[in-house]
């Protein structure tokens, strides 16, 4: 190839790279497929010839030092079917055109290191290895239903738009890293709906604009890695794991080229669900979302060792409904929501979950979420006993109205506490759950007392105590006095007049302890409830 002066072509292009040429002048789409579908797919083992080729420095001196469009035109590098040998290497460039590469295929890896684009779209392309760390972009970035063999990486990435990777395929790097975005900077919406990755999706600290879609998409860890590794990303609005909607015919999803997000919340005619899946372990730990994160119907397979964590995760709303997780532990240590929506059957069971400090406002179940599958859901995180979480959930109970359900929780913190006692301590504790249910329920205490009182009433009415005054004293009434024996404090006149002598005396001094056990319990439910008020 010689340089060009002002608009000659350069010397040893061949065909396709001077149709190429022509086009990219005219901003026209350059278009070399055969119109045989199974010849014209990028994925498929048949070869294409010269005839269907261009080489990749060509394609490289059209983007960064291309001619000028010819008049009333704008240049535009629009190729489909089109195979690009050699290894595109634009690194460090900026390229002003338009570029949208449809159904091609590339020989070697692409390499867009710290170049600047306006718009790229790569759309159903076959791909050895896309890299682009440092990649700025002033519009889209697109690669839907590309198959990229090693991996993508985006790493320090500034996309100025959406970044869309809608149905992809991806493989593993070397070092087993489907997707590299960390620090990966979306001003709007990151869709990866529908996608394929083998390897680790890693989005270390990136930010996105709008909202994080990996609807119906399936994650798989590569050996020693996560399956989602985001520590410290930080989504604008709504980050979905949840099930998508797709064509059973064509298994398309959407409307909107190329398939971005379905709003509609029920399936429509001829379309099937399509669950989000994830093999391999998740981390979200200080993670930062302004809507929601949406968990509906998703599938997580993990190892024994393996978590799904949303460690001091913030975010308003937590849409906890996946399948239930068989193996690993769900981590909401230290996170914070202000409205919980779950299901009771989406939580693991004992010693697979924890959630010491995770701190909710309010509880949206989805169905039938009856109290003792709740208990159930904080003895599962609590395999040791810890007050934190009962507590919490007693005290948004309590802000709900729900006071007895409140109460019951908070026996059942008292009733696990137990069993971390010495001897003497559980048998104090099953003593005061059994007369007076450690306090939550007063009313009990009050027929304990009216229980006694007749009881009292019954045993003093057959005896006749001397007068320790001799005529000085009230007129003797068995009812008064073991009234007067279990209220402590106010004095019915009664007590000091009478001398009870053996048994009589234990028994009255027996009413006496019950008594203040017994009122005690009673003004303890009285002043929780002022409390409340």
């Amino acid at each position: 190839m010689t340089e060009r002066h002002d608009d000659d072509l350069p010397d040893g292009l061949s065909a396709a790279e001077l149709g190429m040429w022509q086009s990219f002048r005219n901003g026209t789409t350059y278009d070399l497929r055969s119109r045989d579908r199974a010849r014209d797919d990028p994925f498929a083992p048949h070869e294409w010839g010269p005839e269907r080729s261009v080489a990749a420095r060509v394609v490289a001196r059209l983007l960064l030092s291309g001619p000028p469009a010819r008049p009333g035109r704008v240049t535009a590098l629009k190729l489909w079917g089109v195979r690009i040998t050699g290894k595109l290497d634009l690194s460090g460039g900026r390229v002003d055109p338009y570029v949208e590469l449809t159904g091609c295929r590339f020989d070697e890896e692409v390499a867009f290191p710290e170049c600047h684009f306006t718009t790229l779209r790569l759309v159903g392309c076959a791909v050895p290895r896309f890299d682009a760390a440092r990649l700025r972009t002033e519009g889209d970035l697109h690669l839907p239903r590309c198959r990229v063999e090693r991996g993508i990486r985006l790493t320090d990435a500034q996309i100025g738009t959406d970044l869309l990777v809608n149905q992809i395929e991806v493989g593993p790097d070397r070092q087993g890293r489907a997707l590299l975005g960390d620090g990966l900077t979306v001003a709007q919406d990151l869709q990866a709906e529908m996608a394929d990755m083998l390897g680790e999706l890693s989005l270390r600290g990136a930010k996105v604009g709008g909202s994080l879609s990996l609807r119906g998409s399936r994650l798989r860890a590569a050996r020693g890695r996560r399956a989602l590794n985001a520590p410290q990303l930080s989504v604008e609005r709504t980050l979905y794991m949840s099930e998508a909607w797709v064509s059973v015919d064509t298994g398309n999803q959407g409307t909107t080229p190329p398939y971005g997000i379905a709003t509609s919340p029920t399936p429509a005619h001829g379309t099937r669900s399509q669950v989000f899946r994830c093999r391999g372990g998740v981390r979200l730990d200080d993670g930062r979302f302004g809507d929601a994160v949406d968990l509906h119907k998703a599938v997580f397979v993990l190892d024994a060792y393996e978590e799904l964590s949303l460690r001091r995760t913030v975010t308003p709303e937590l849409r906890f409904n996946p399948e239930r997780p068989v193996r690993g532990r769900v981590v909401l240590n230290g996170a914070k929501v202000v409205t919980l929506i779950d299901v009771s059957s989406s939580w693991p069971g004992p010693g697979g979950l924890a959630m010491g400090g995770f701190v909710y406002e309010n509880l949206v179940p989805y169905g039938h979420f009856p109290l003792s599958r709740r208990l159930e859901w904080v003895a599962a995180a609590t395999p040791e006993y810890v007050p934190e979480p009962y507590e919490r959930l007693a005290a948004v109970l309590r802000n709900c109205g729900e006071d007895a359900d409140a109460r019951e929780v908070l026996l059942a913190k008292q009733r696990r506490r137990r069993e971390t006692l010495p001897p003497a301590g559980k048998l104090w504790g099953y003593l005061q759950d059994w007369t007076v249910a450690y306090g939550y329920r007063p009313g009990r205490a009050a027929v304990w007392m009216a229980v006694l009182w007749a009881a009292g009433t019954l045993a003093f009415s057959r005896y006749s105590p001397a007068s320790i005054k001799g005529a000085e004293h009230p007129q003797w009434n068995a009812a008064l006095y073991a009234l007067d024996l279990l209220i402590p404090v106010i004095d019915l006149g009664q007590q000091g007049y009478w001398r009870l002598e053996g048994g009589w005396q234990w028994m009255a001094a027996g009413l006496v302890l019950v008594g203040w056990i017994l009122a005690t319990t009673v003004a303890a439910g009285a002043s929780r409830l002022l409390r409340r008020g």
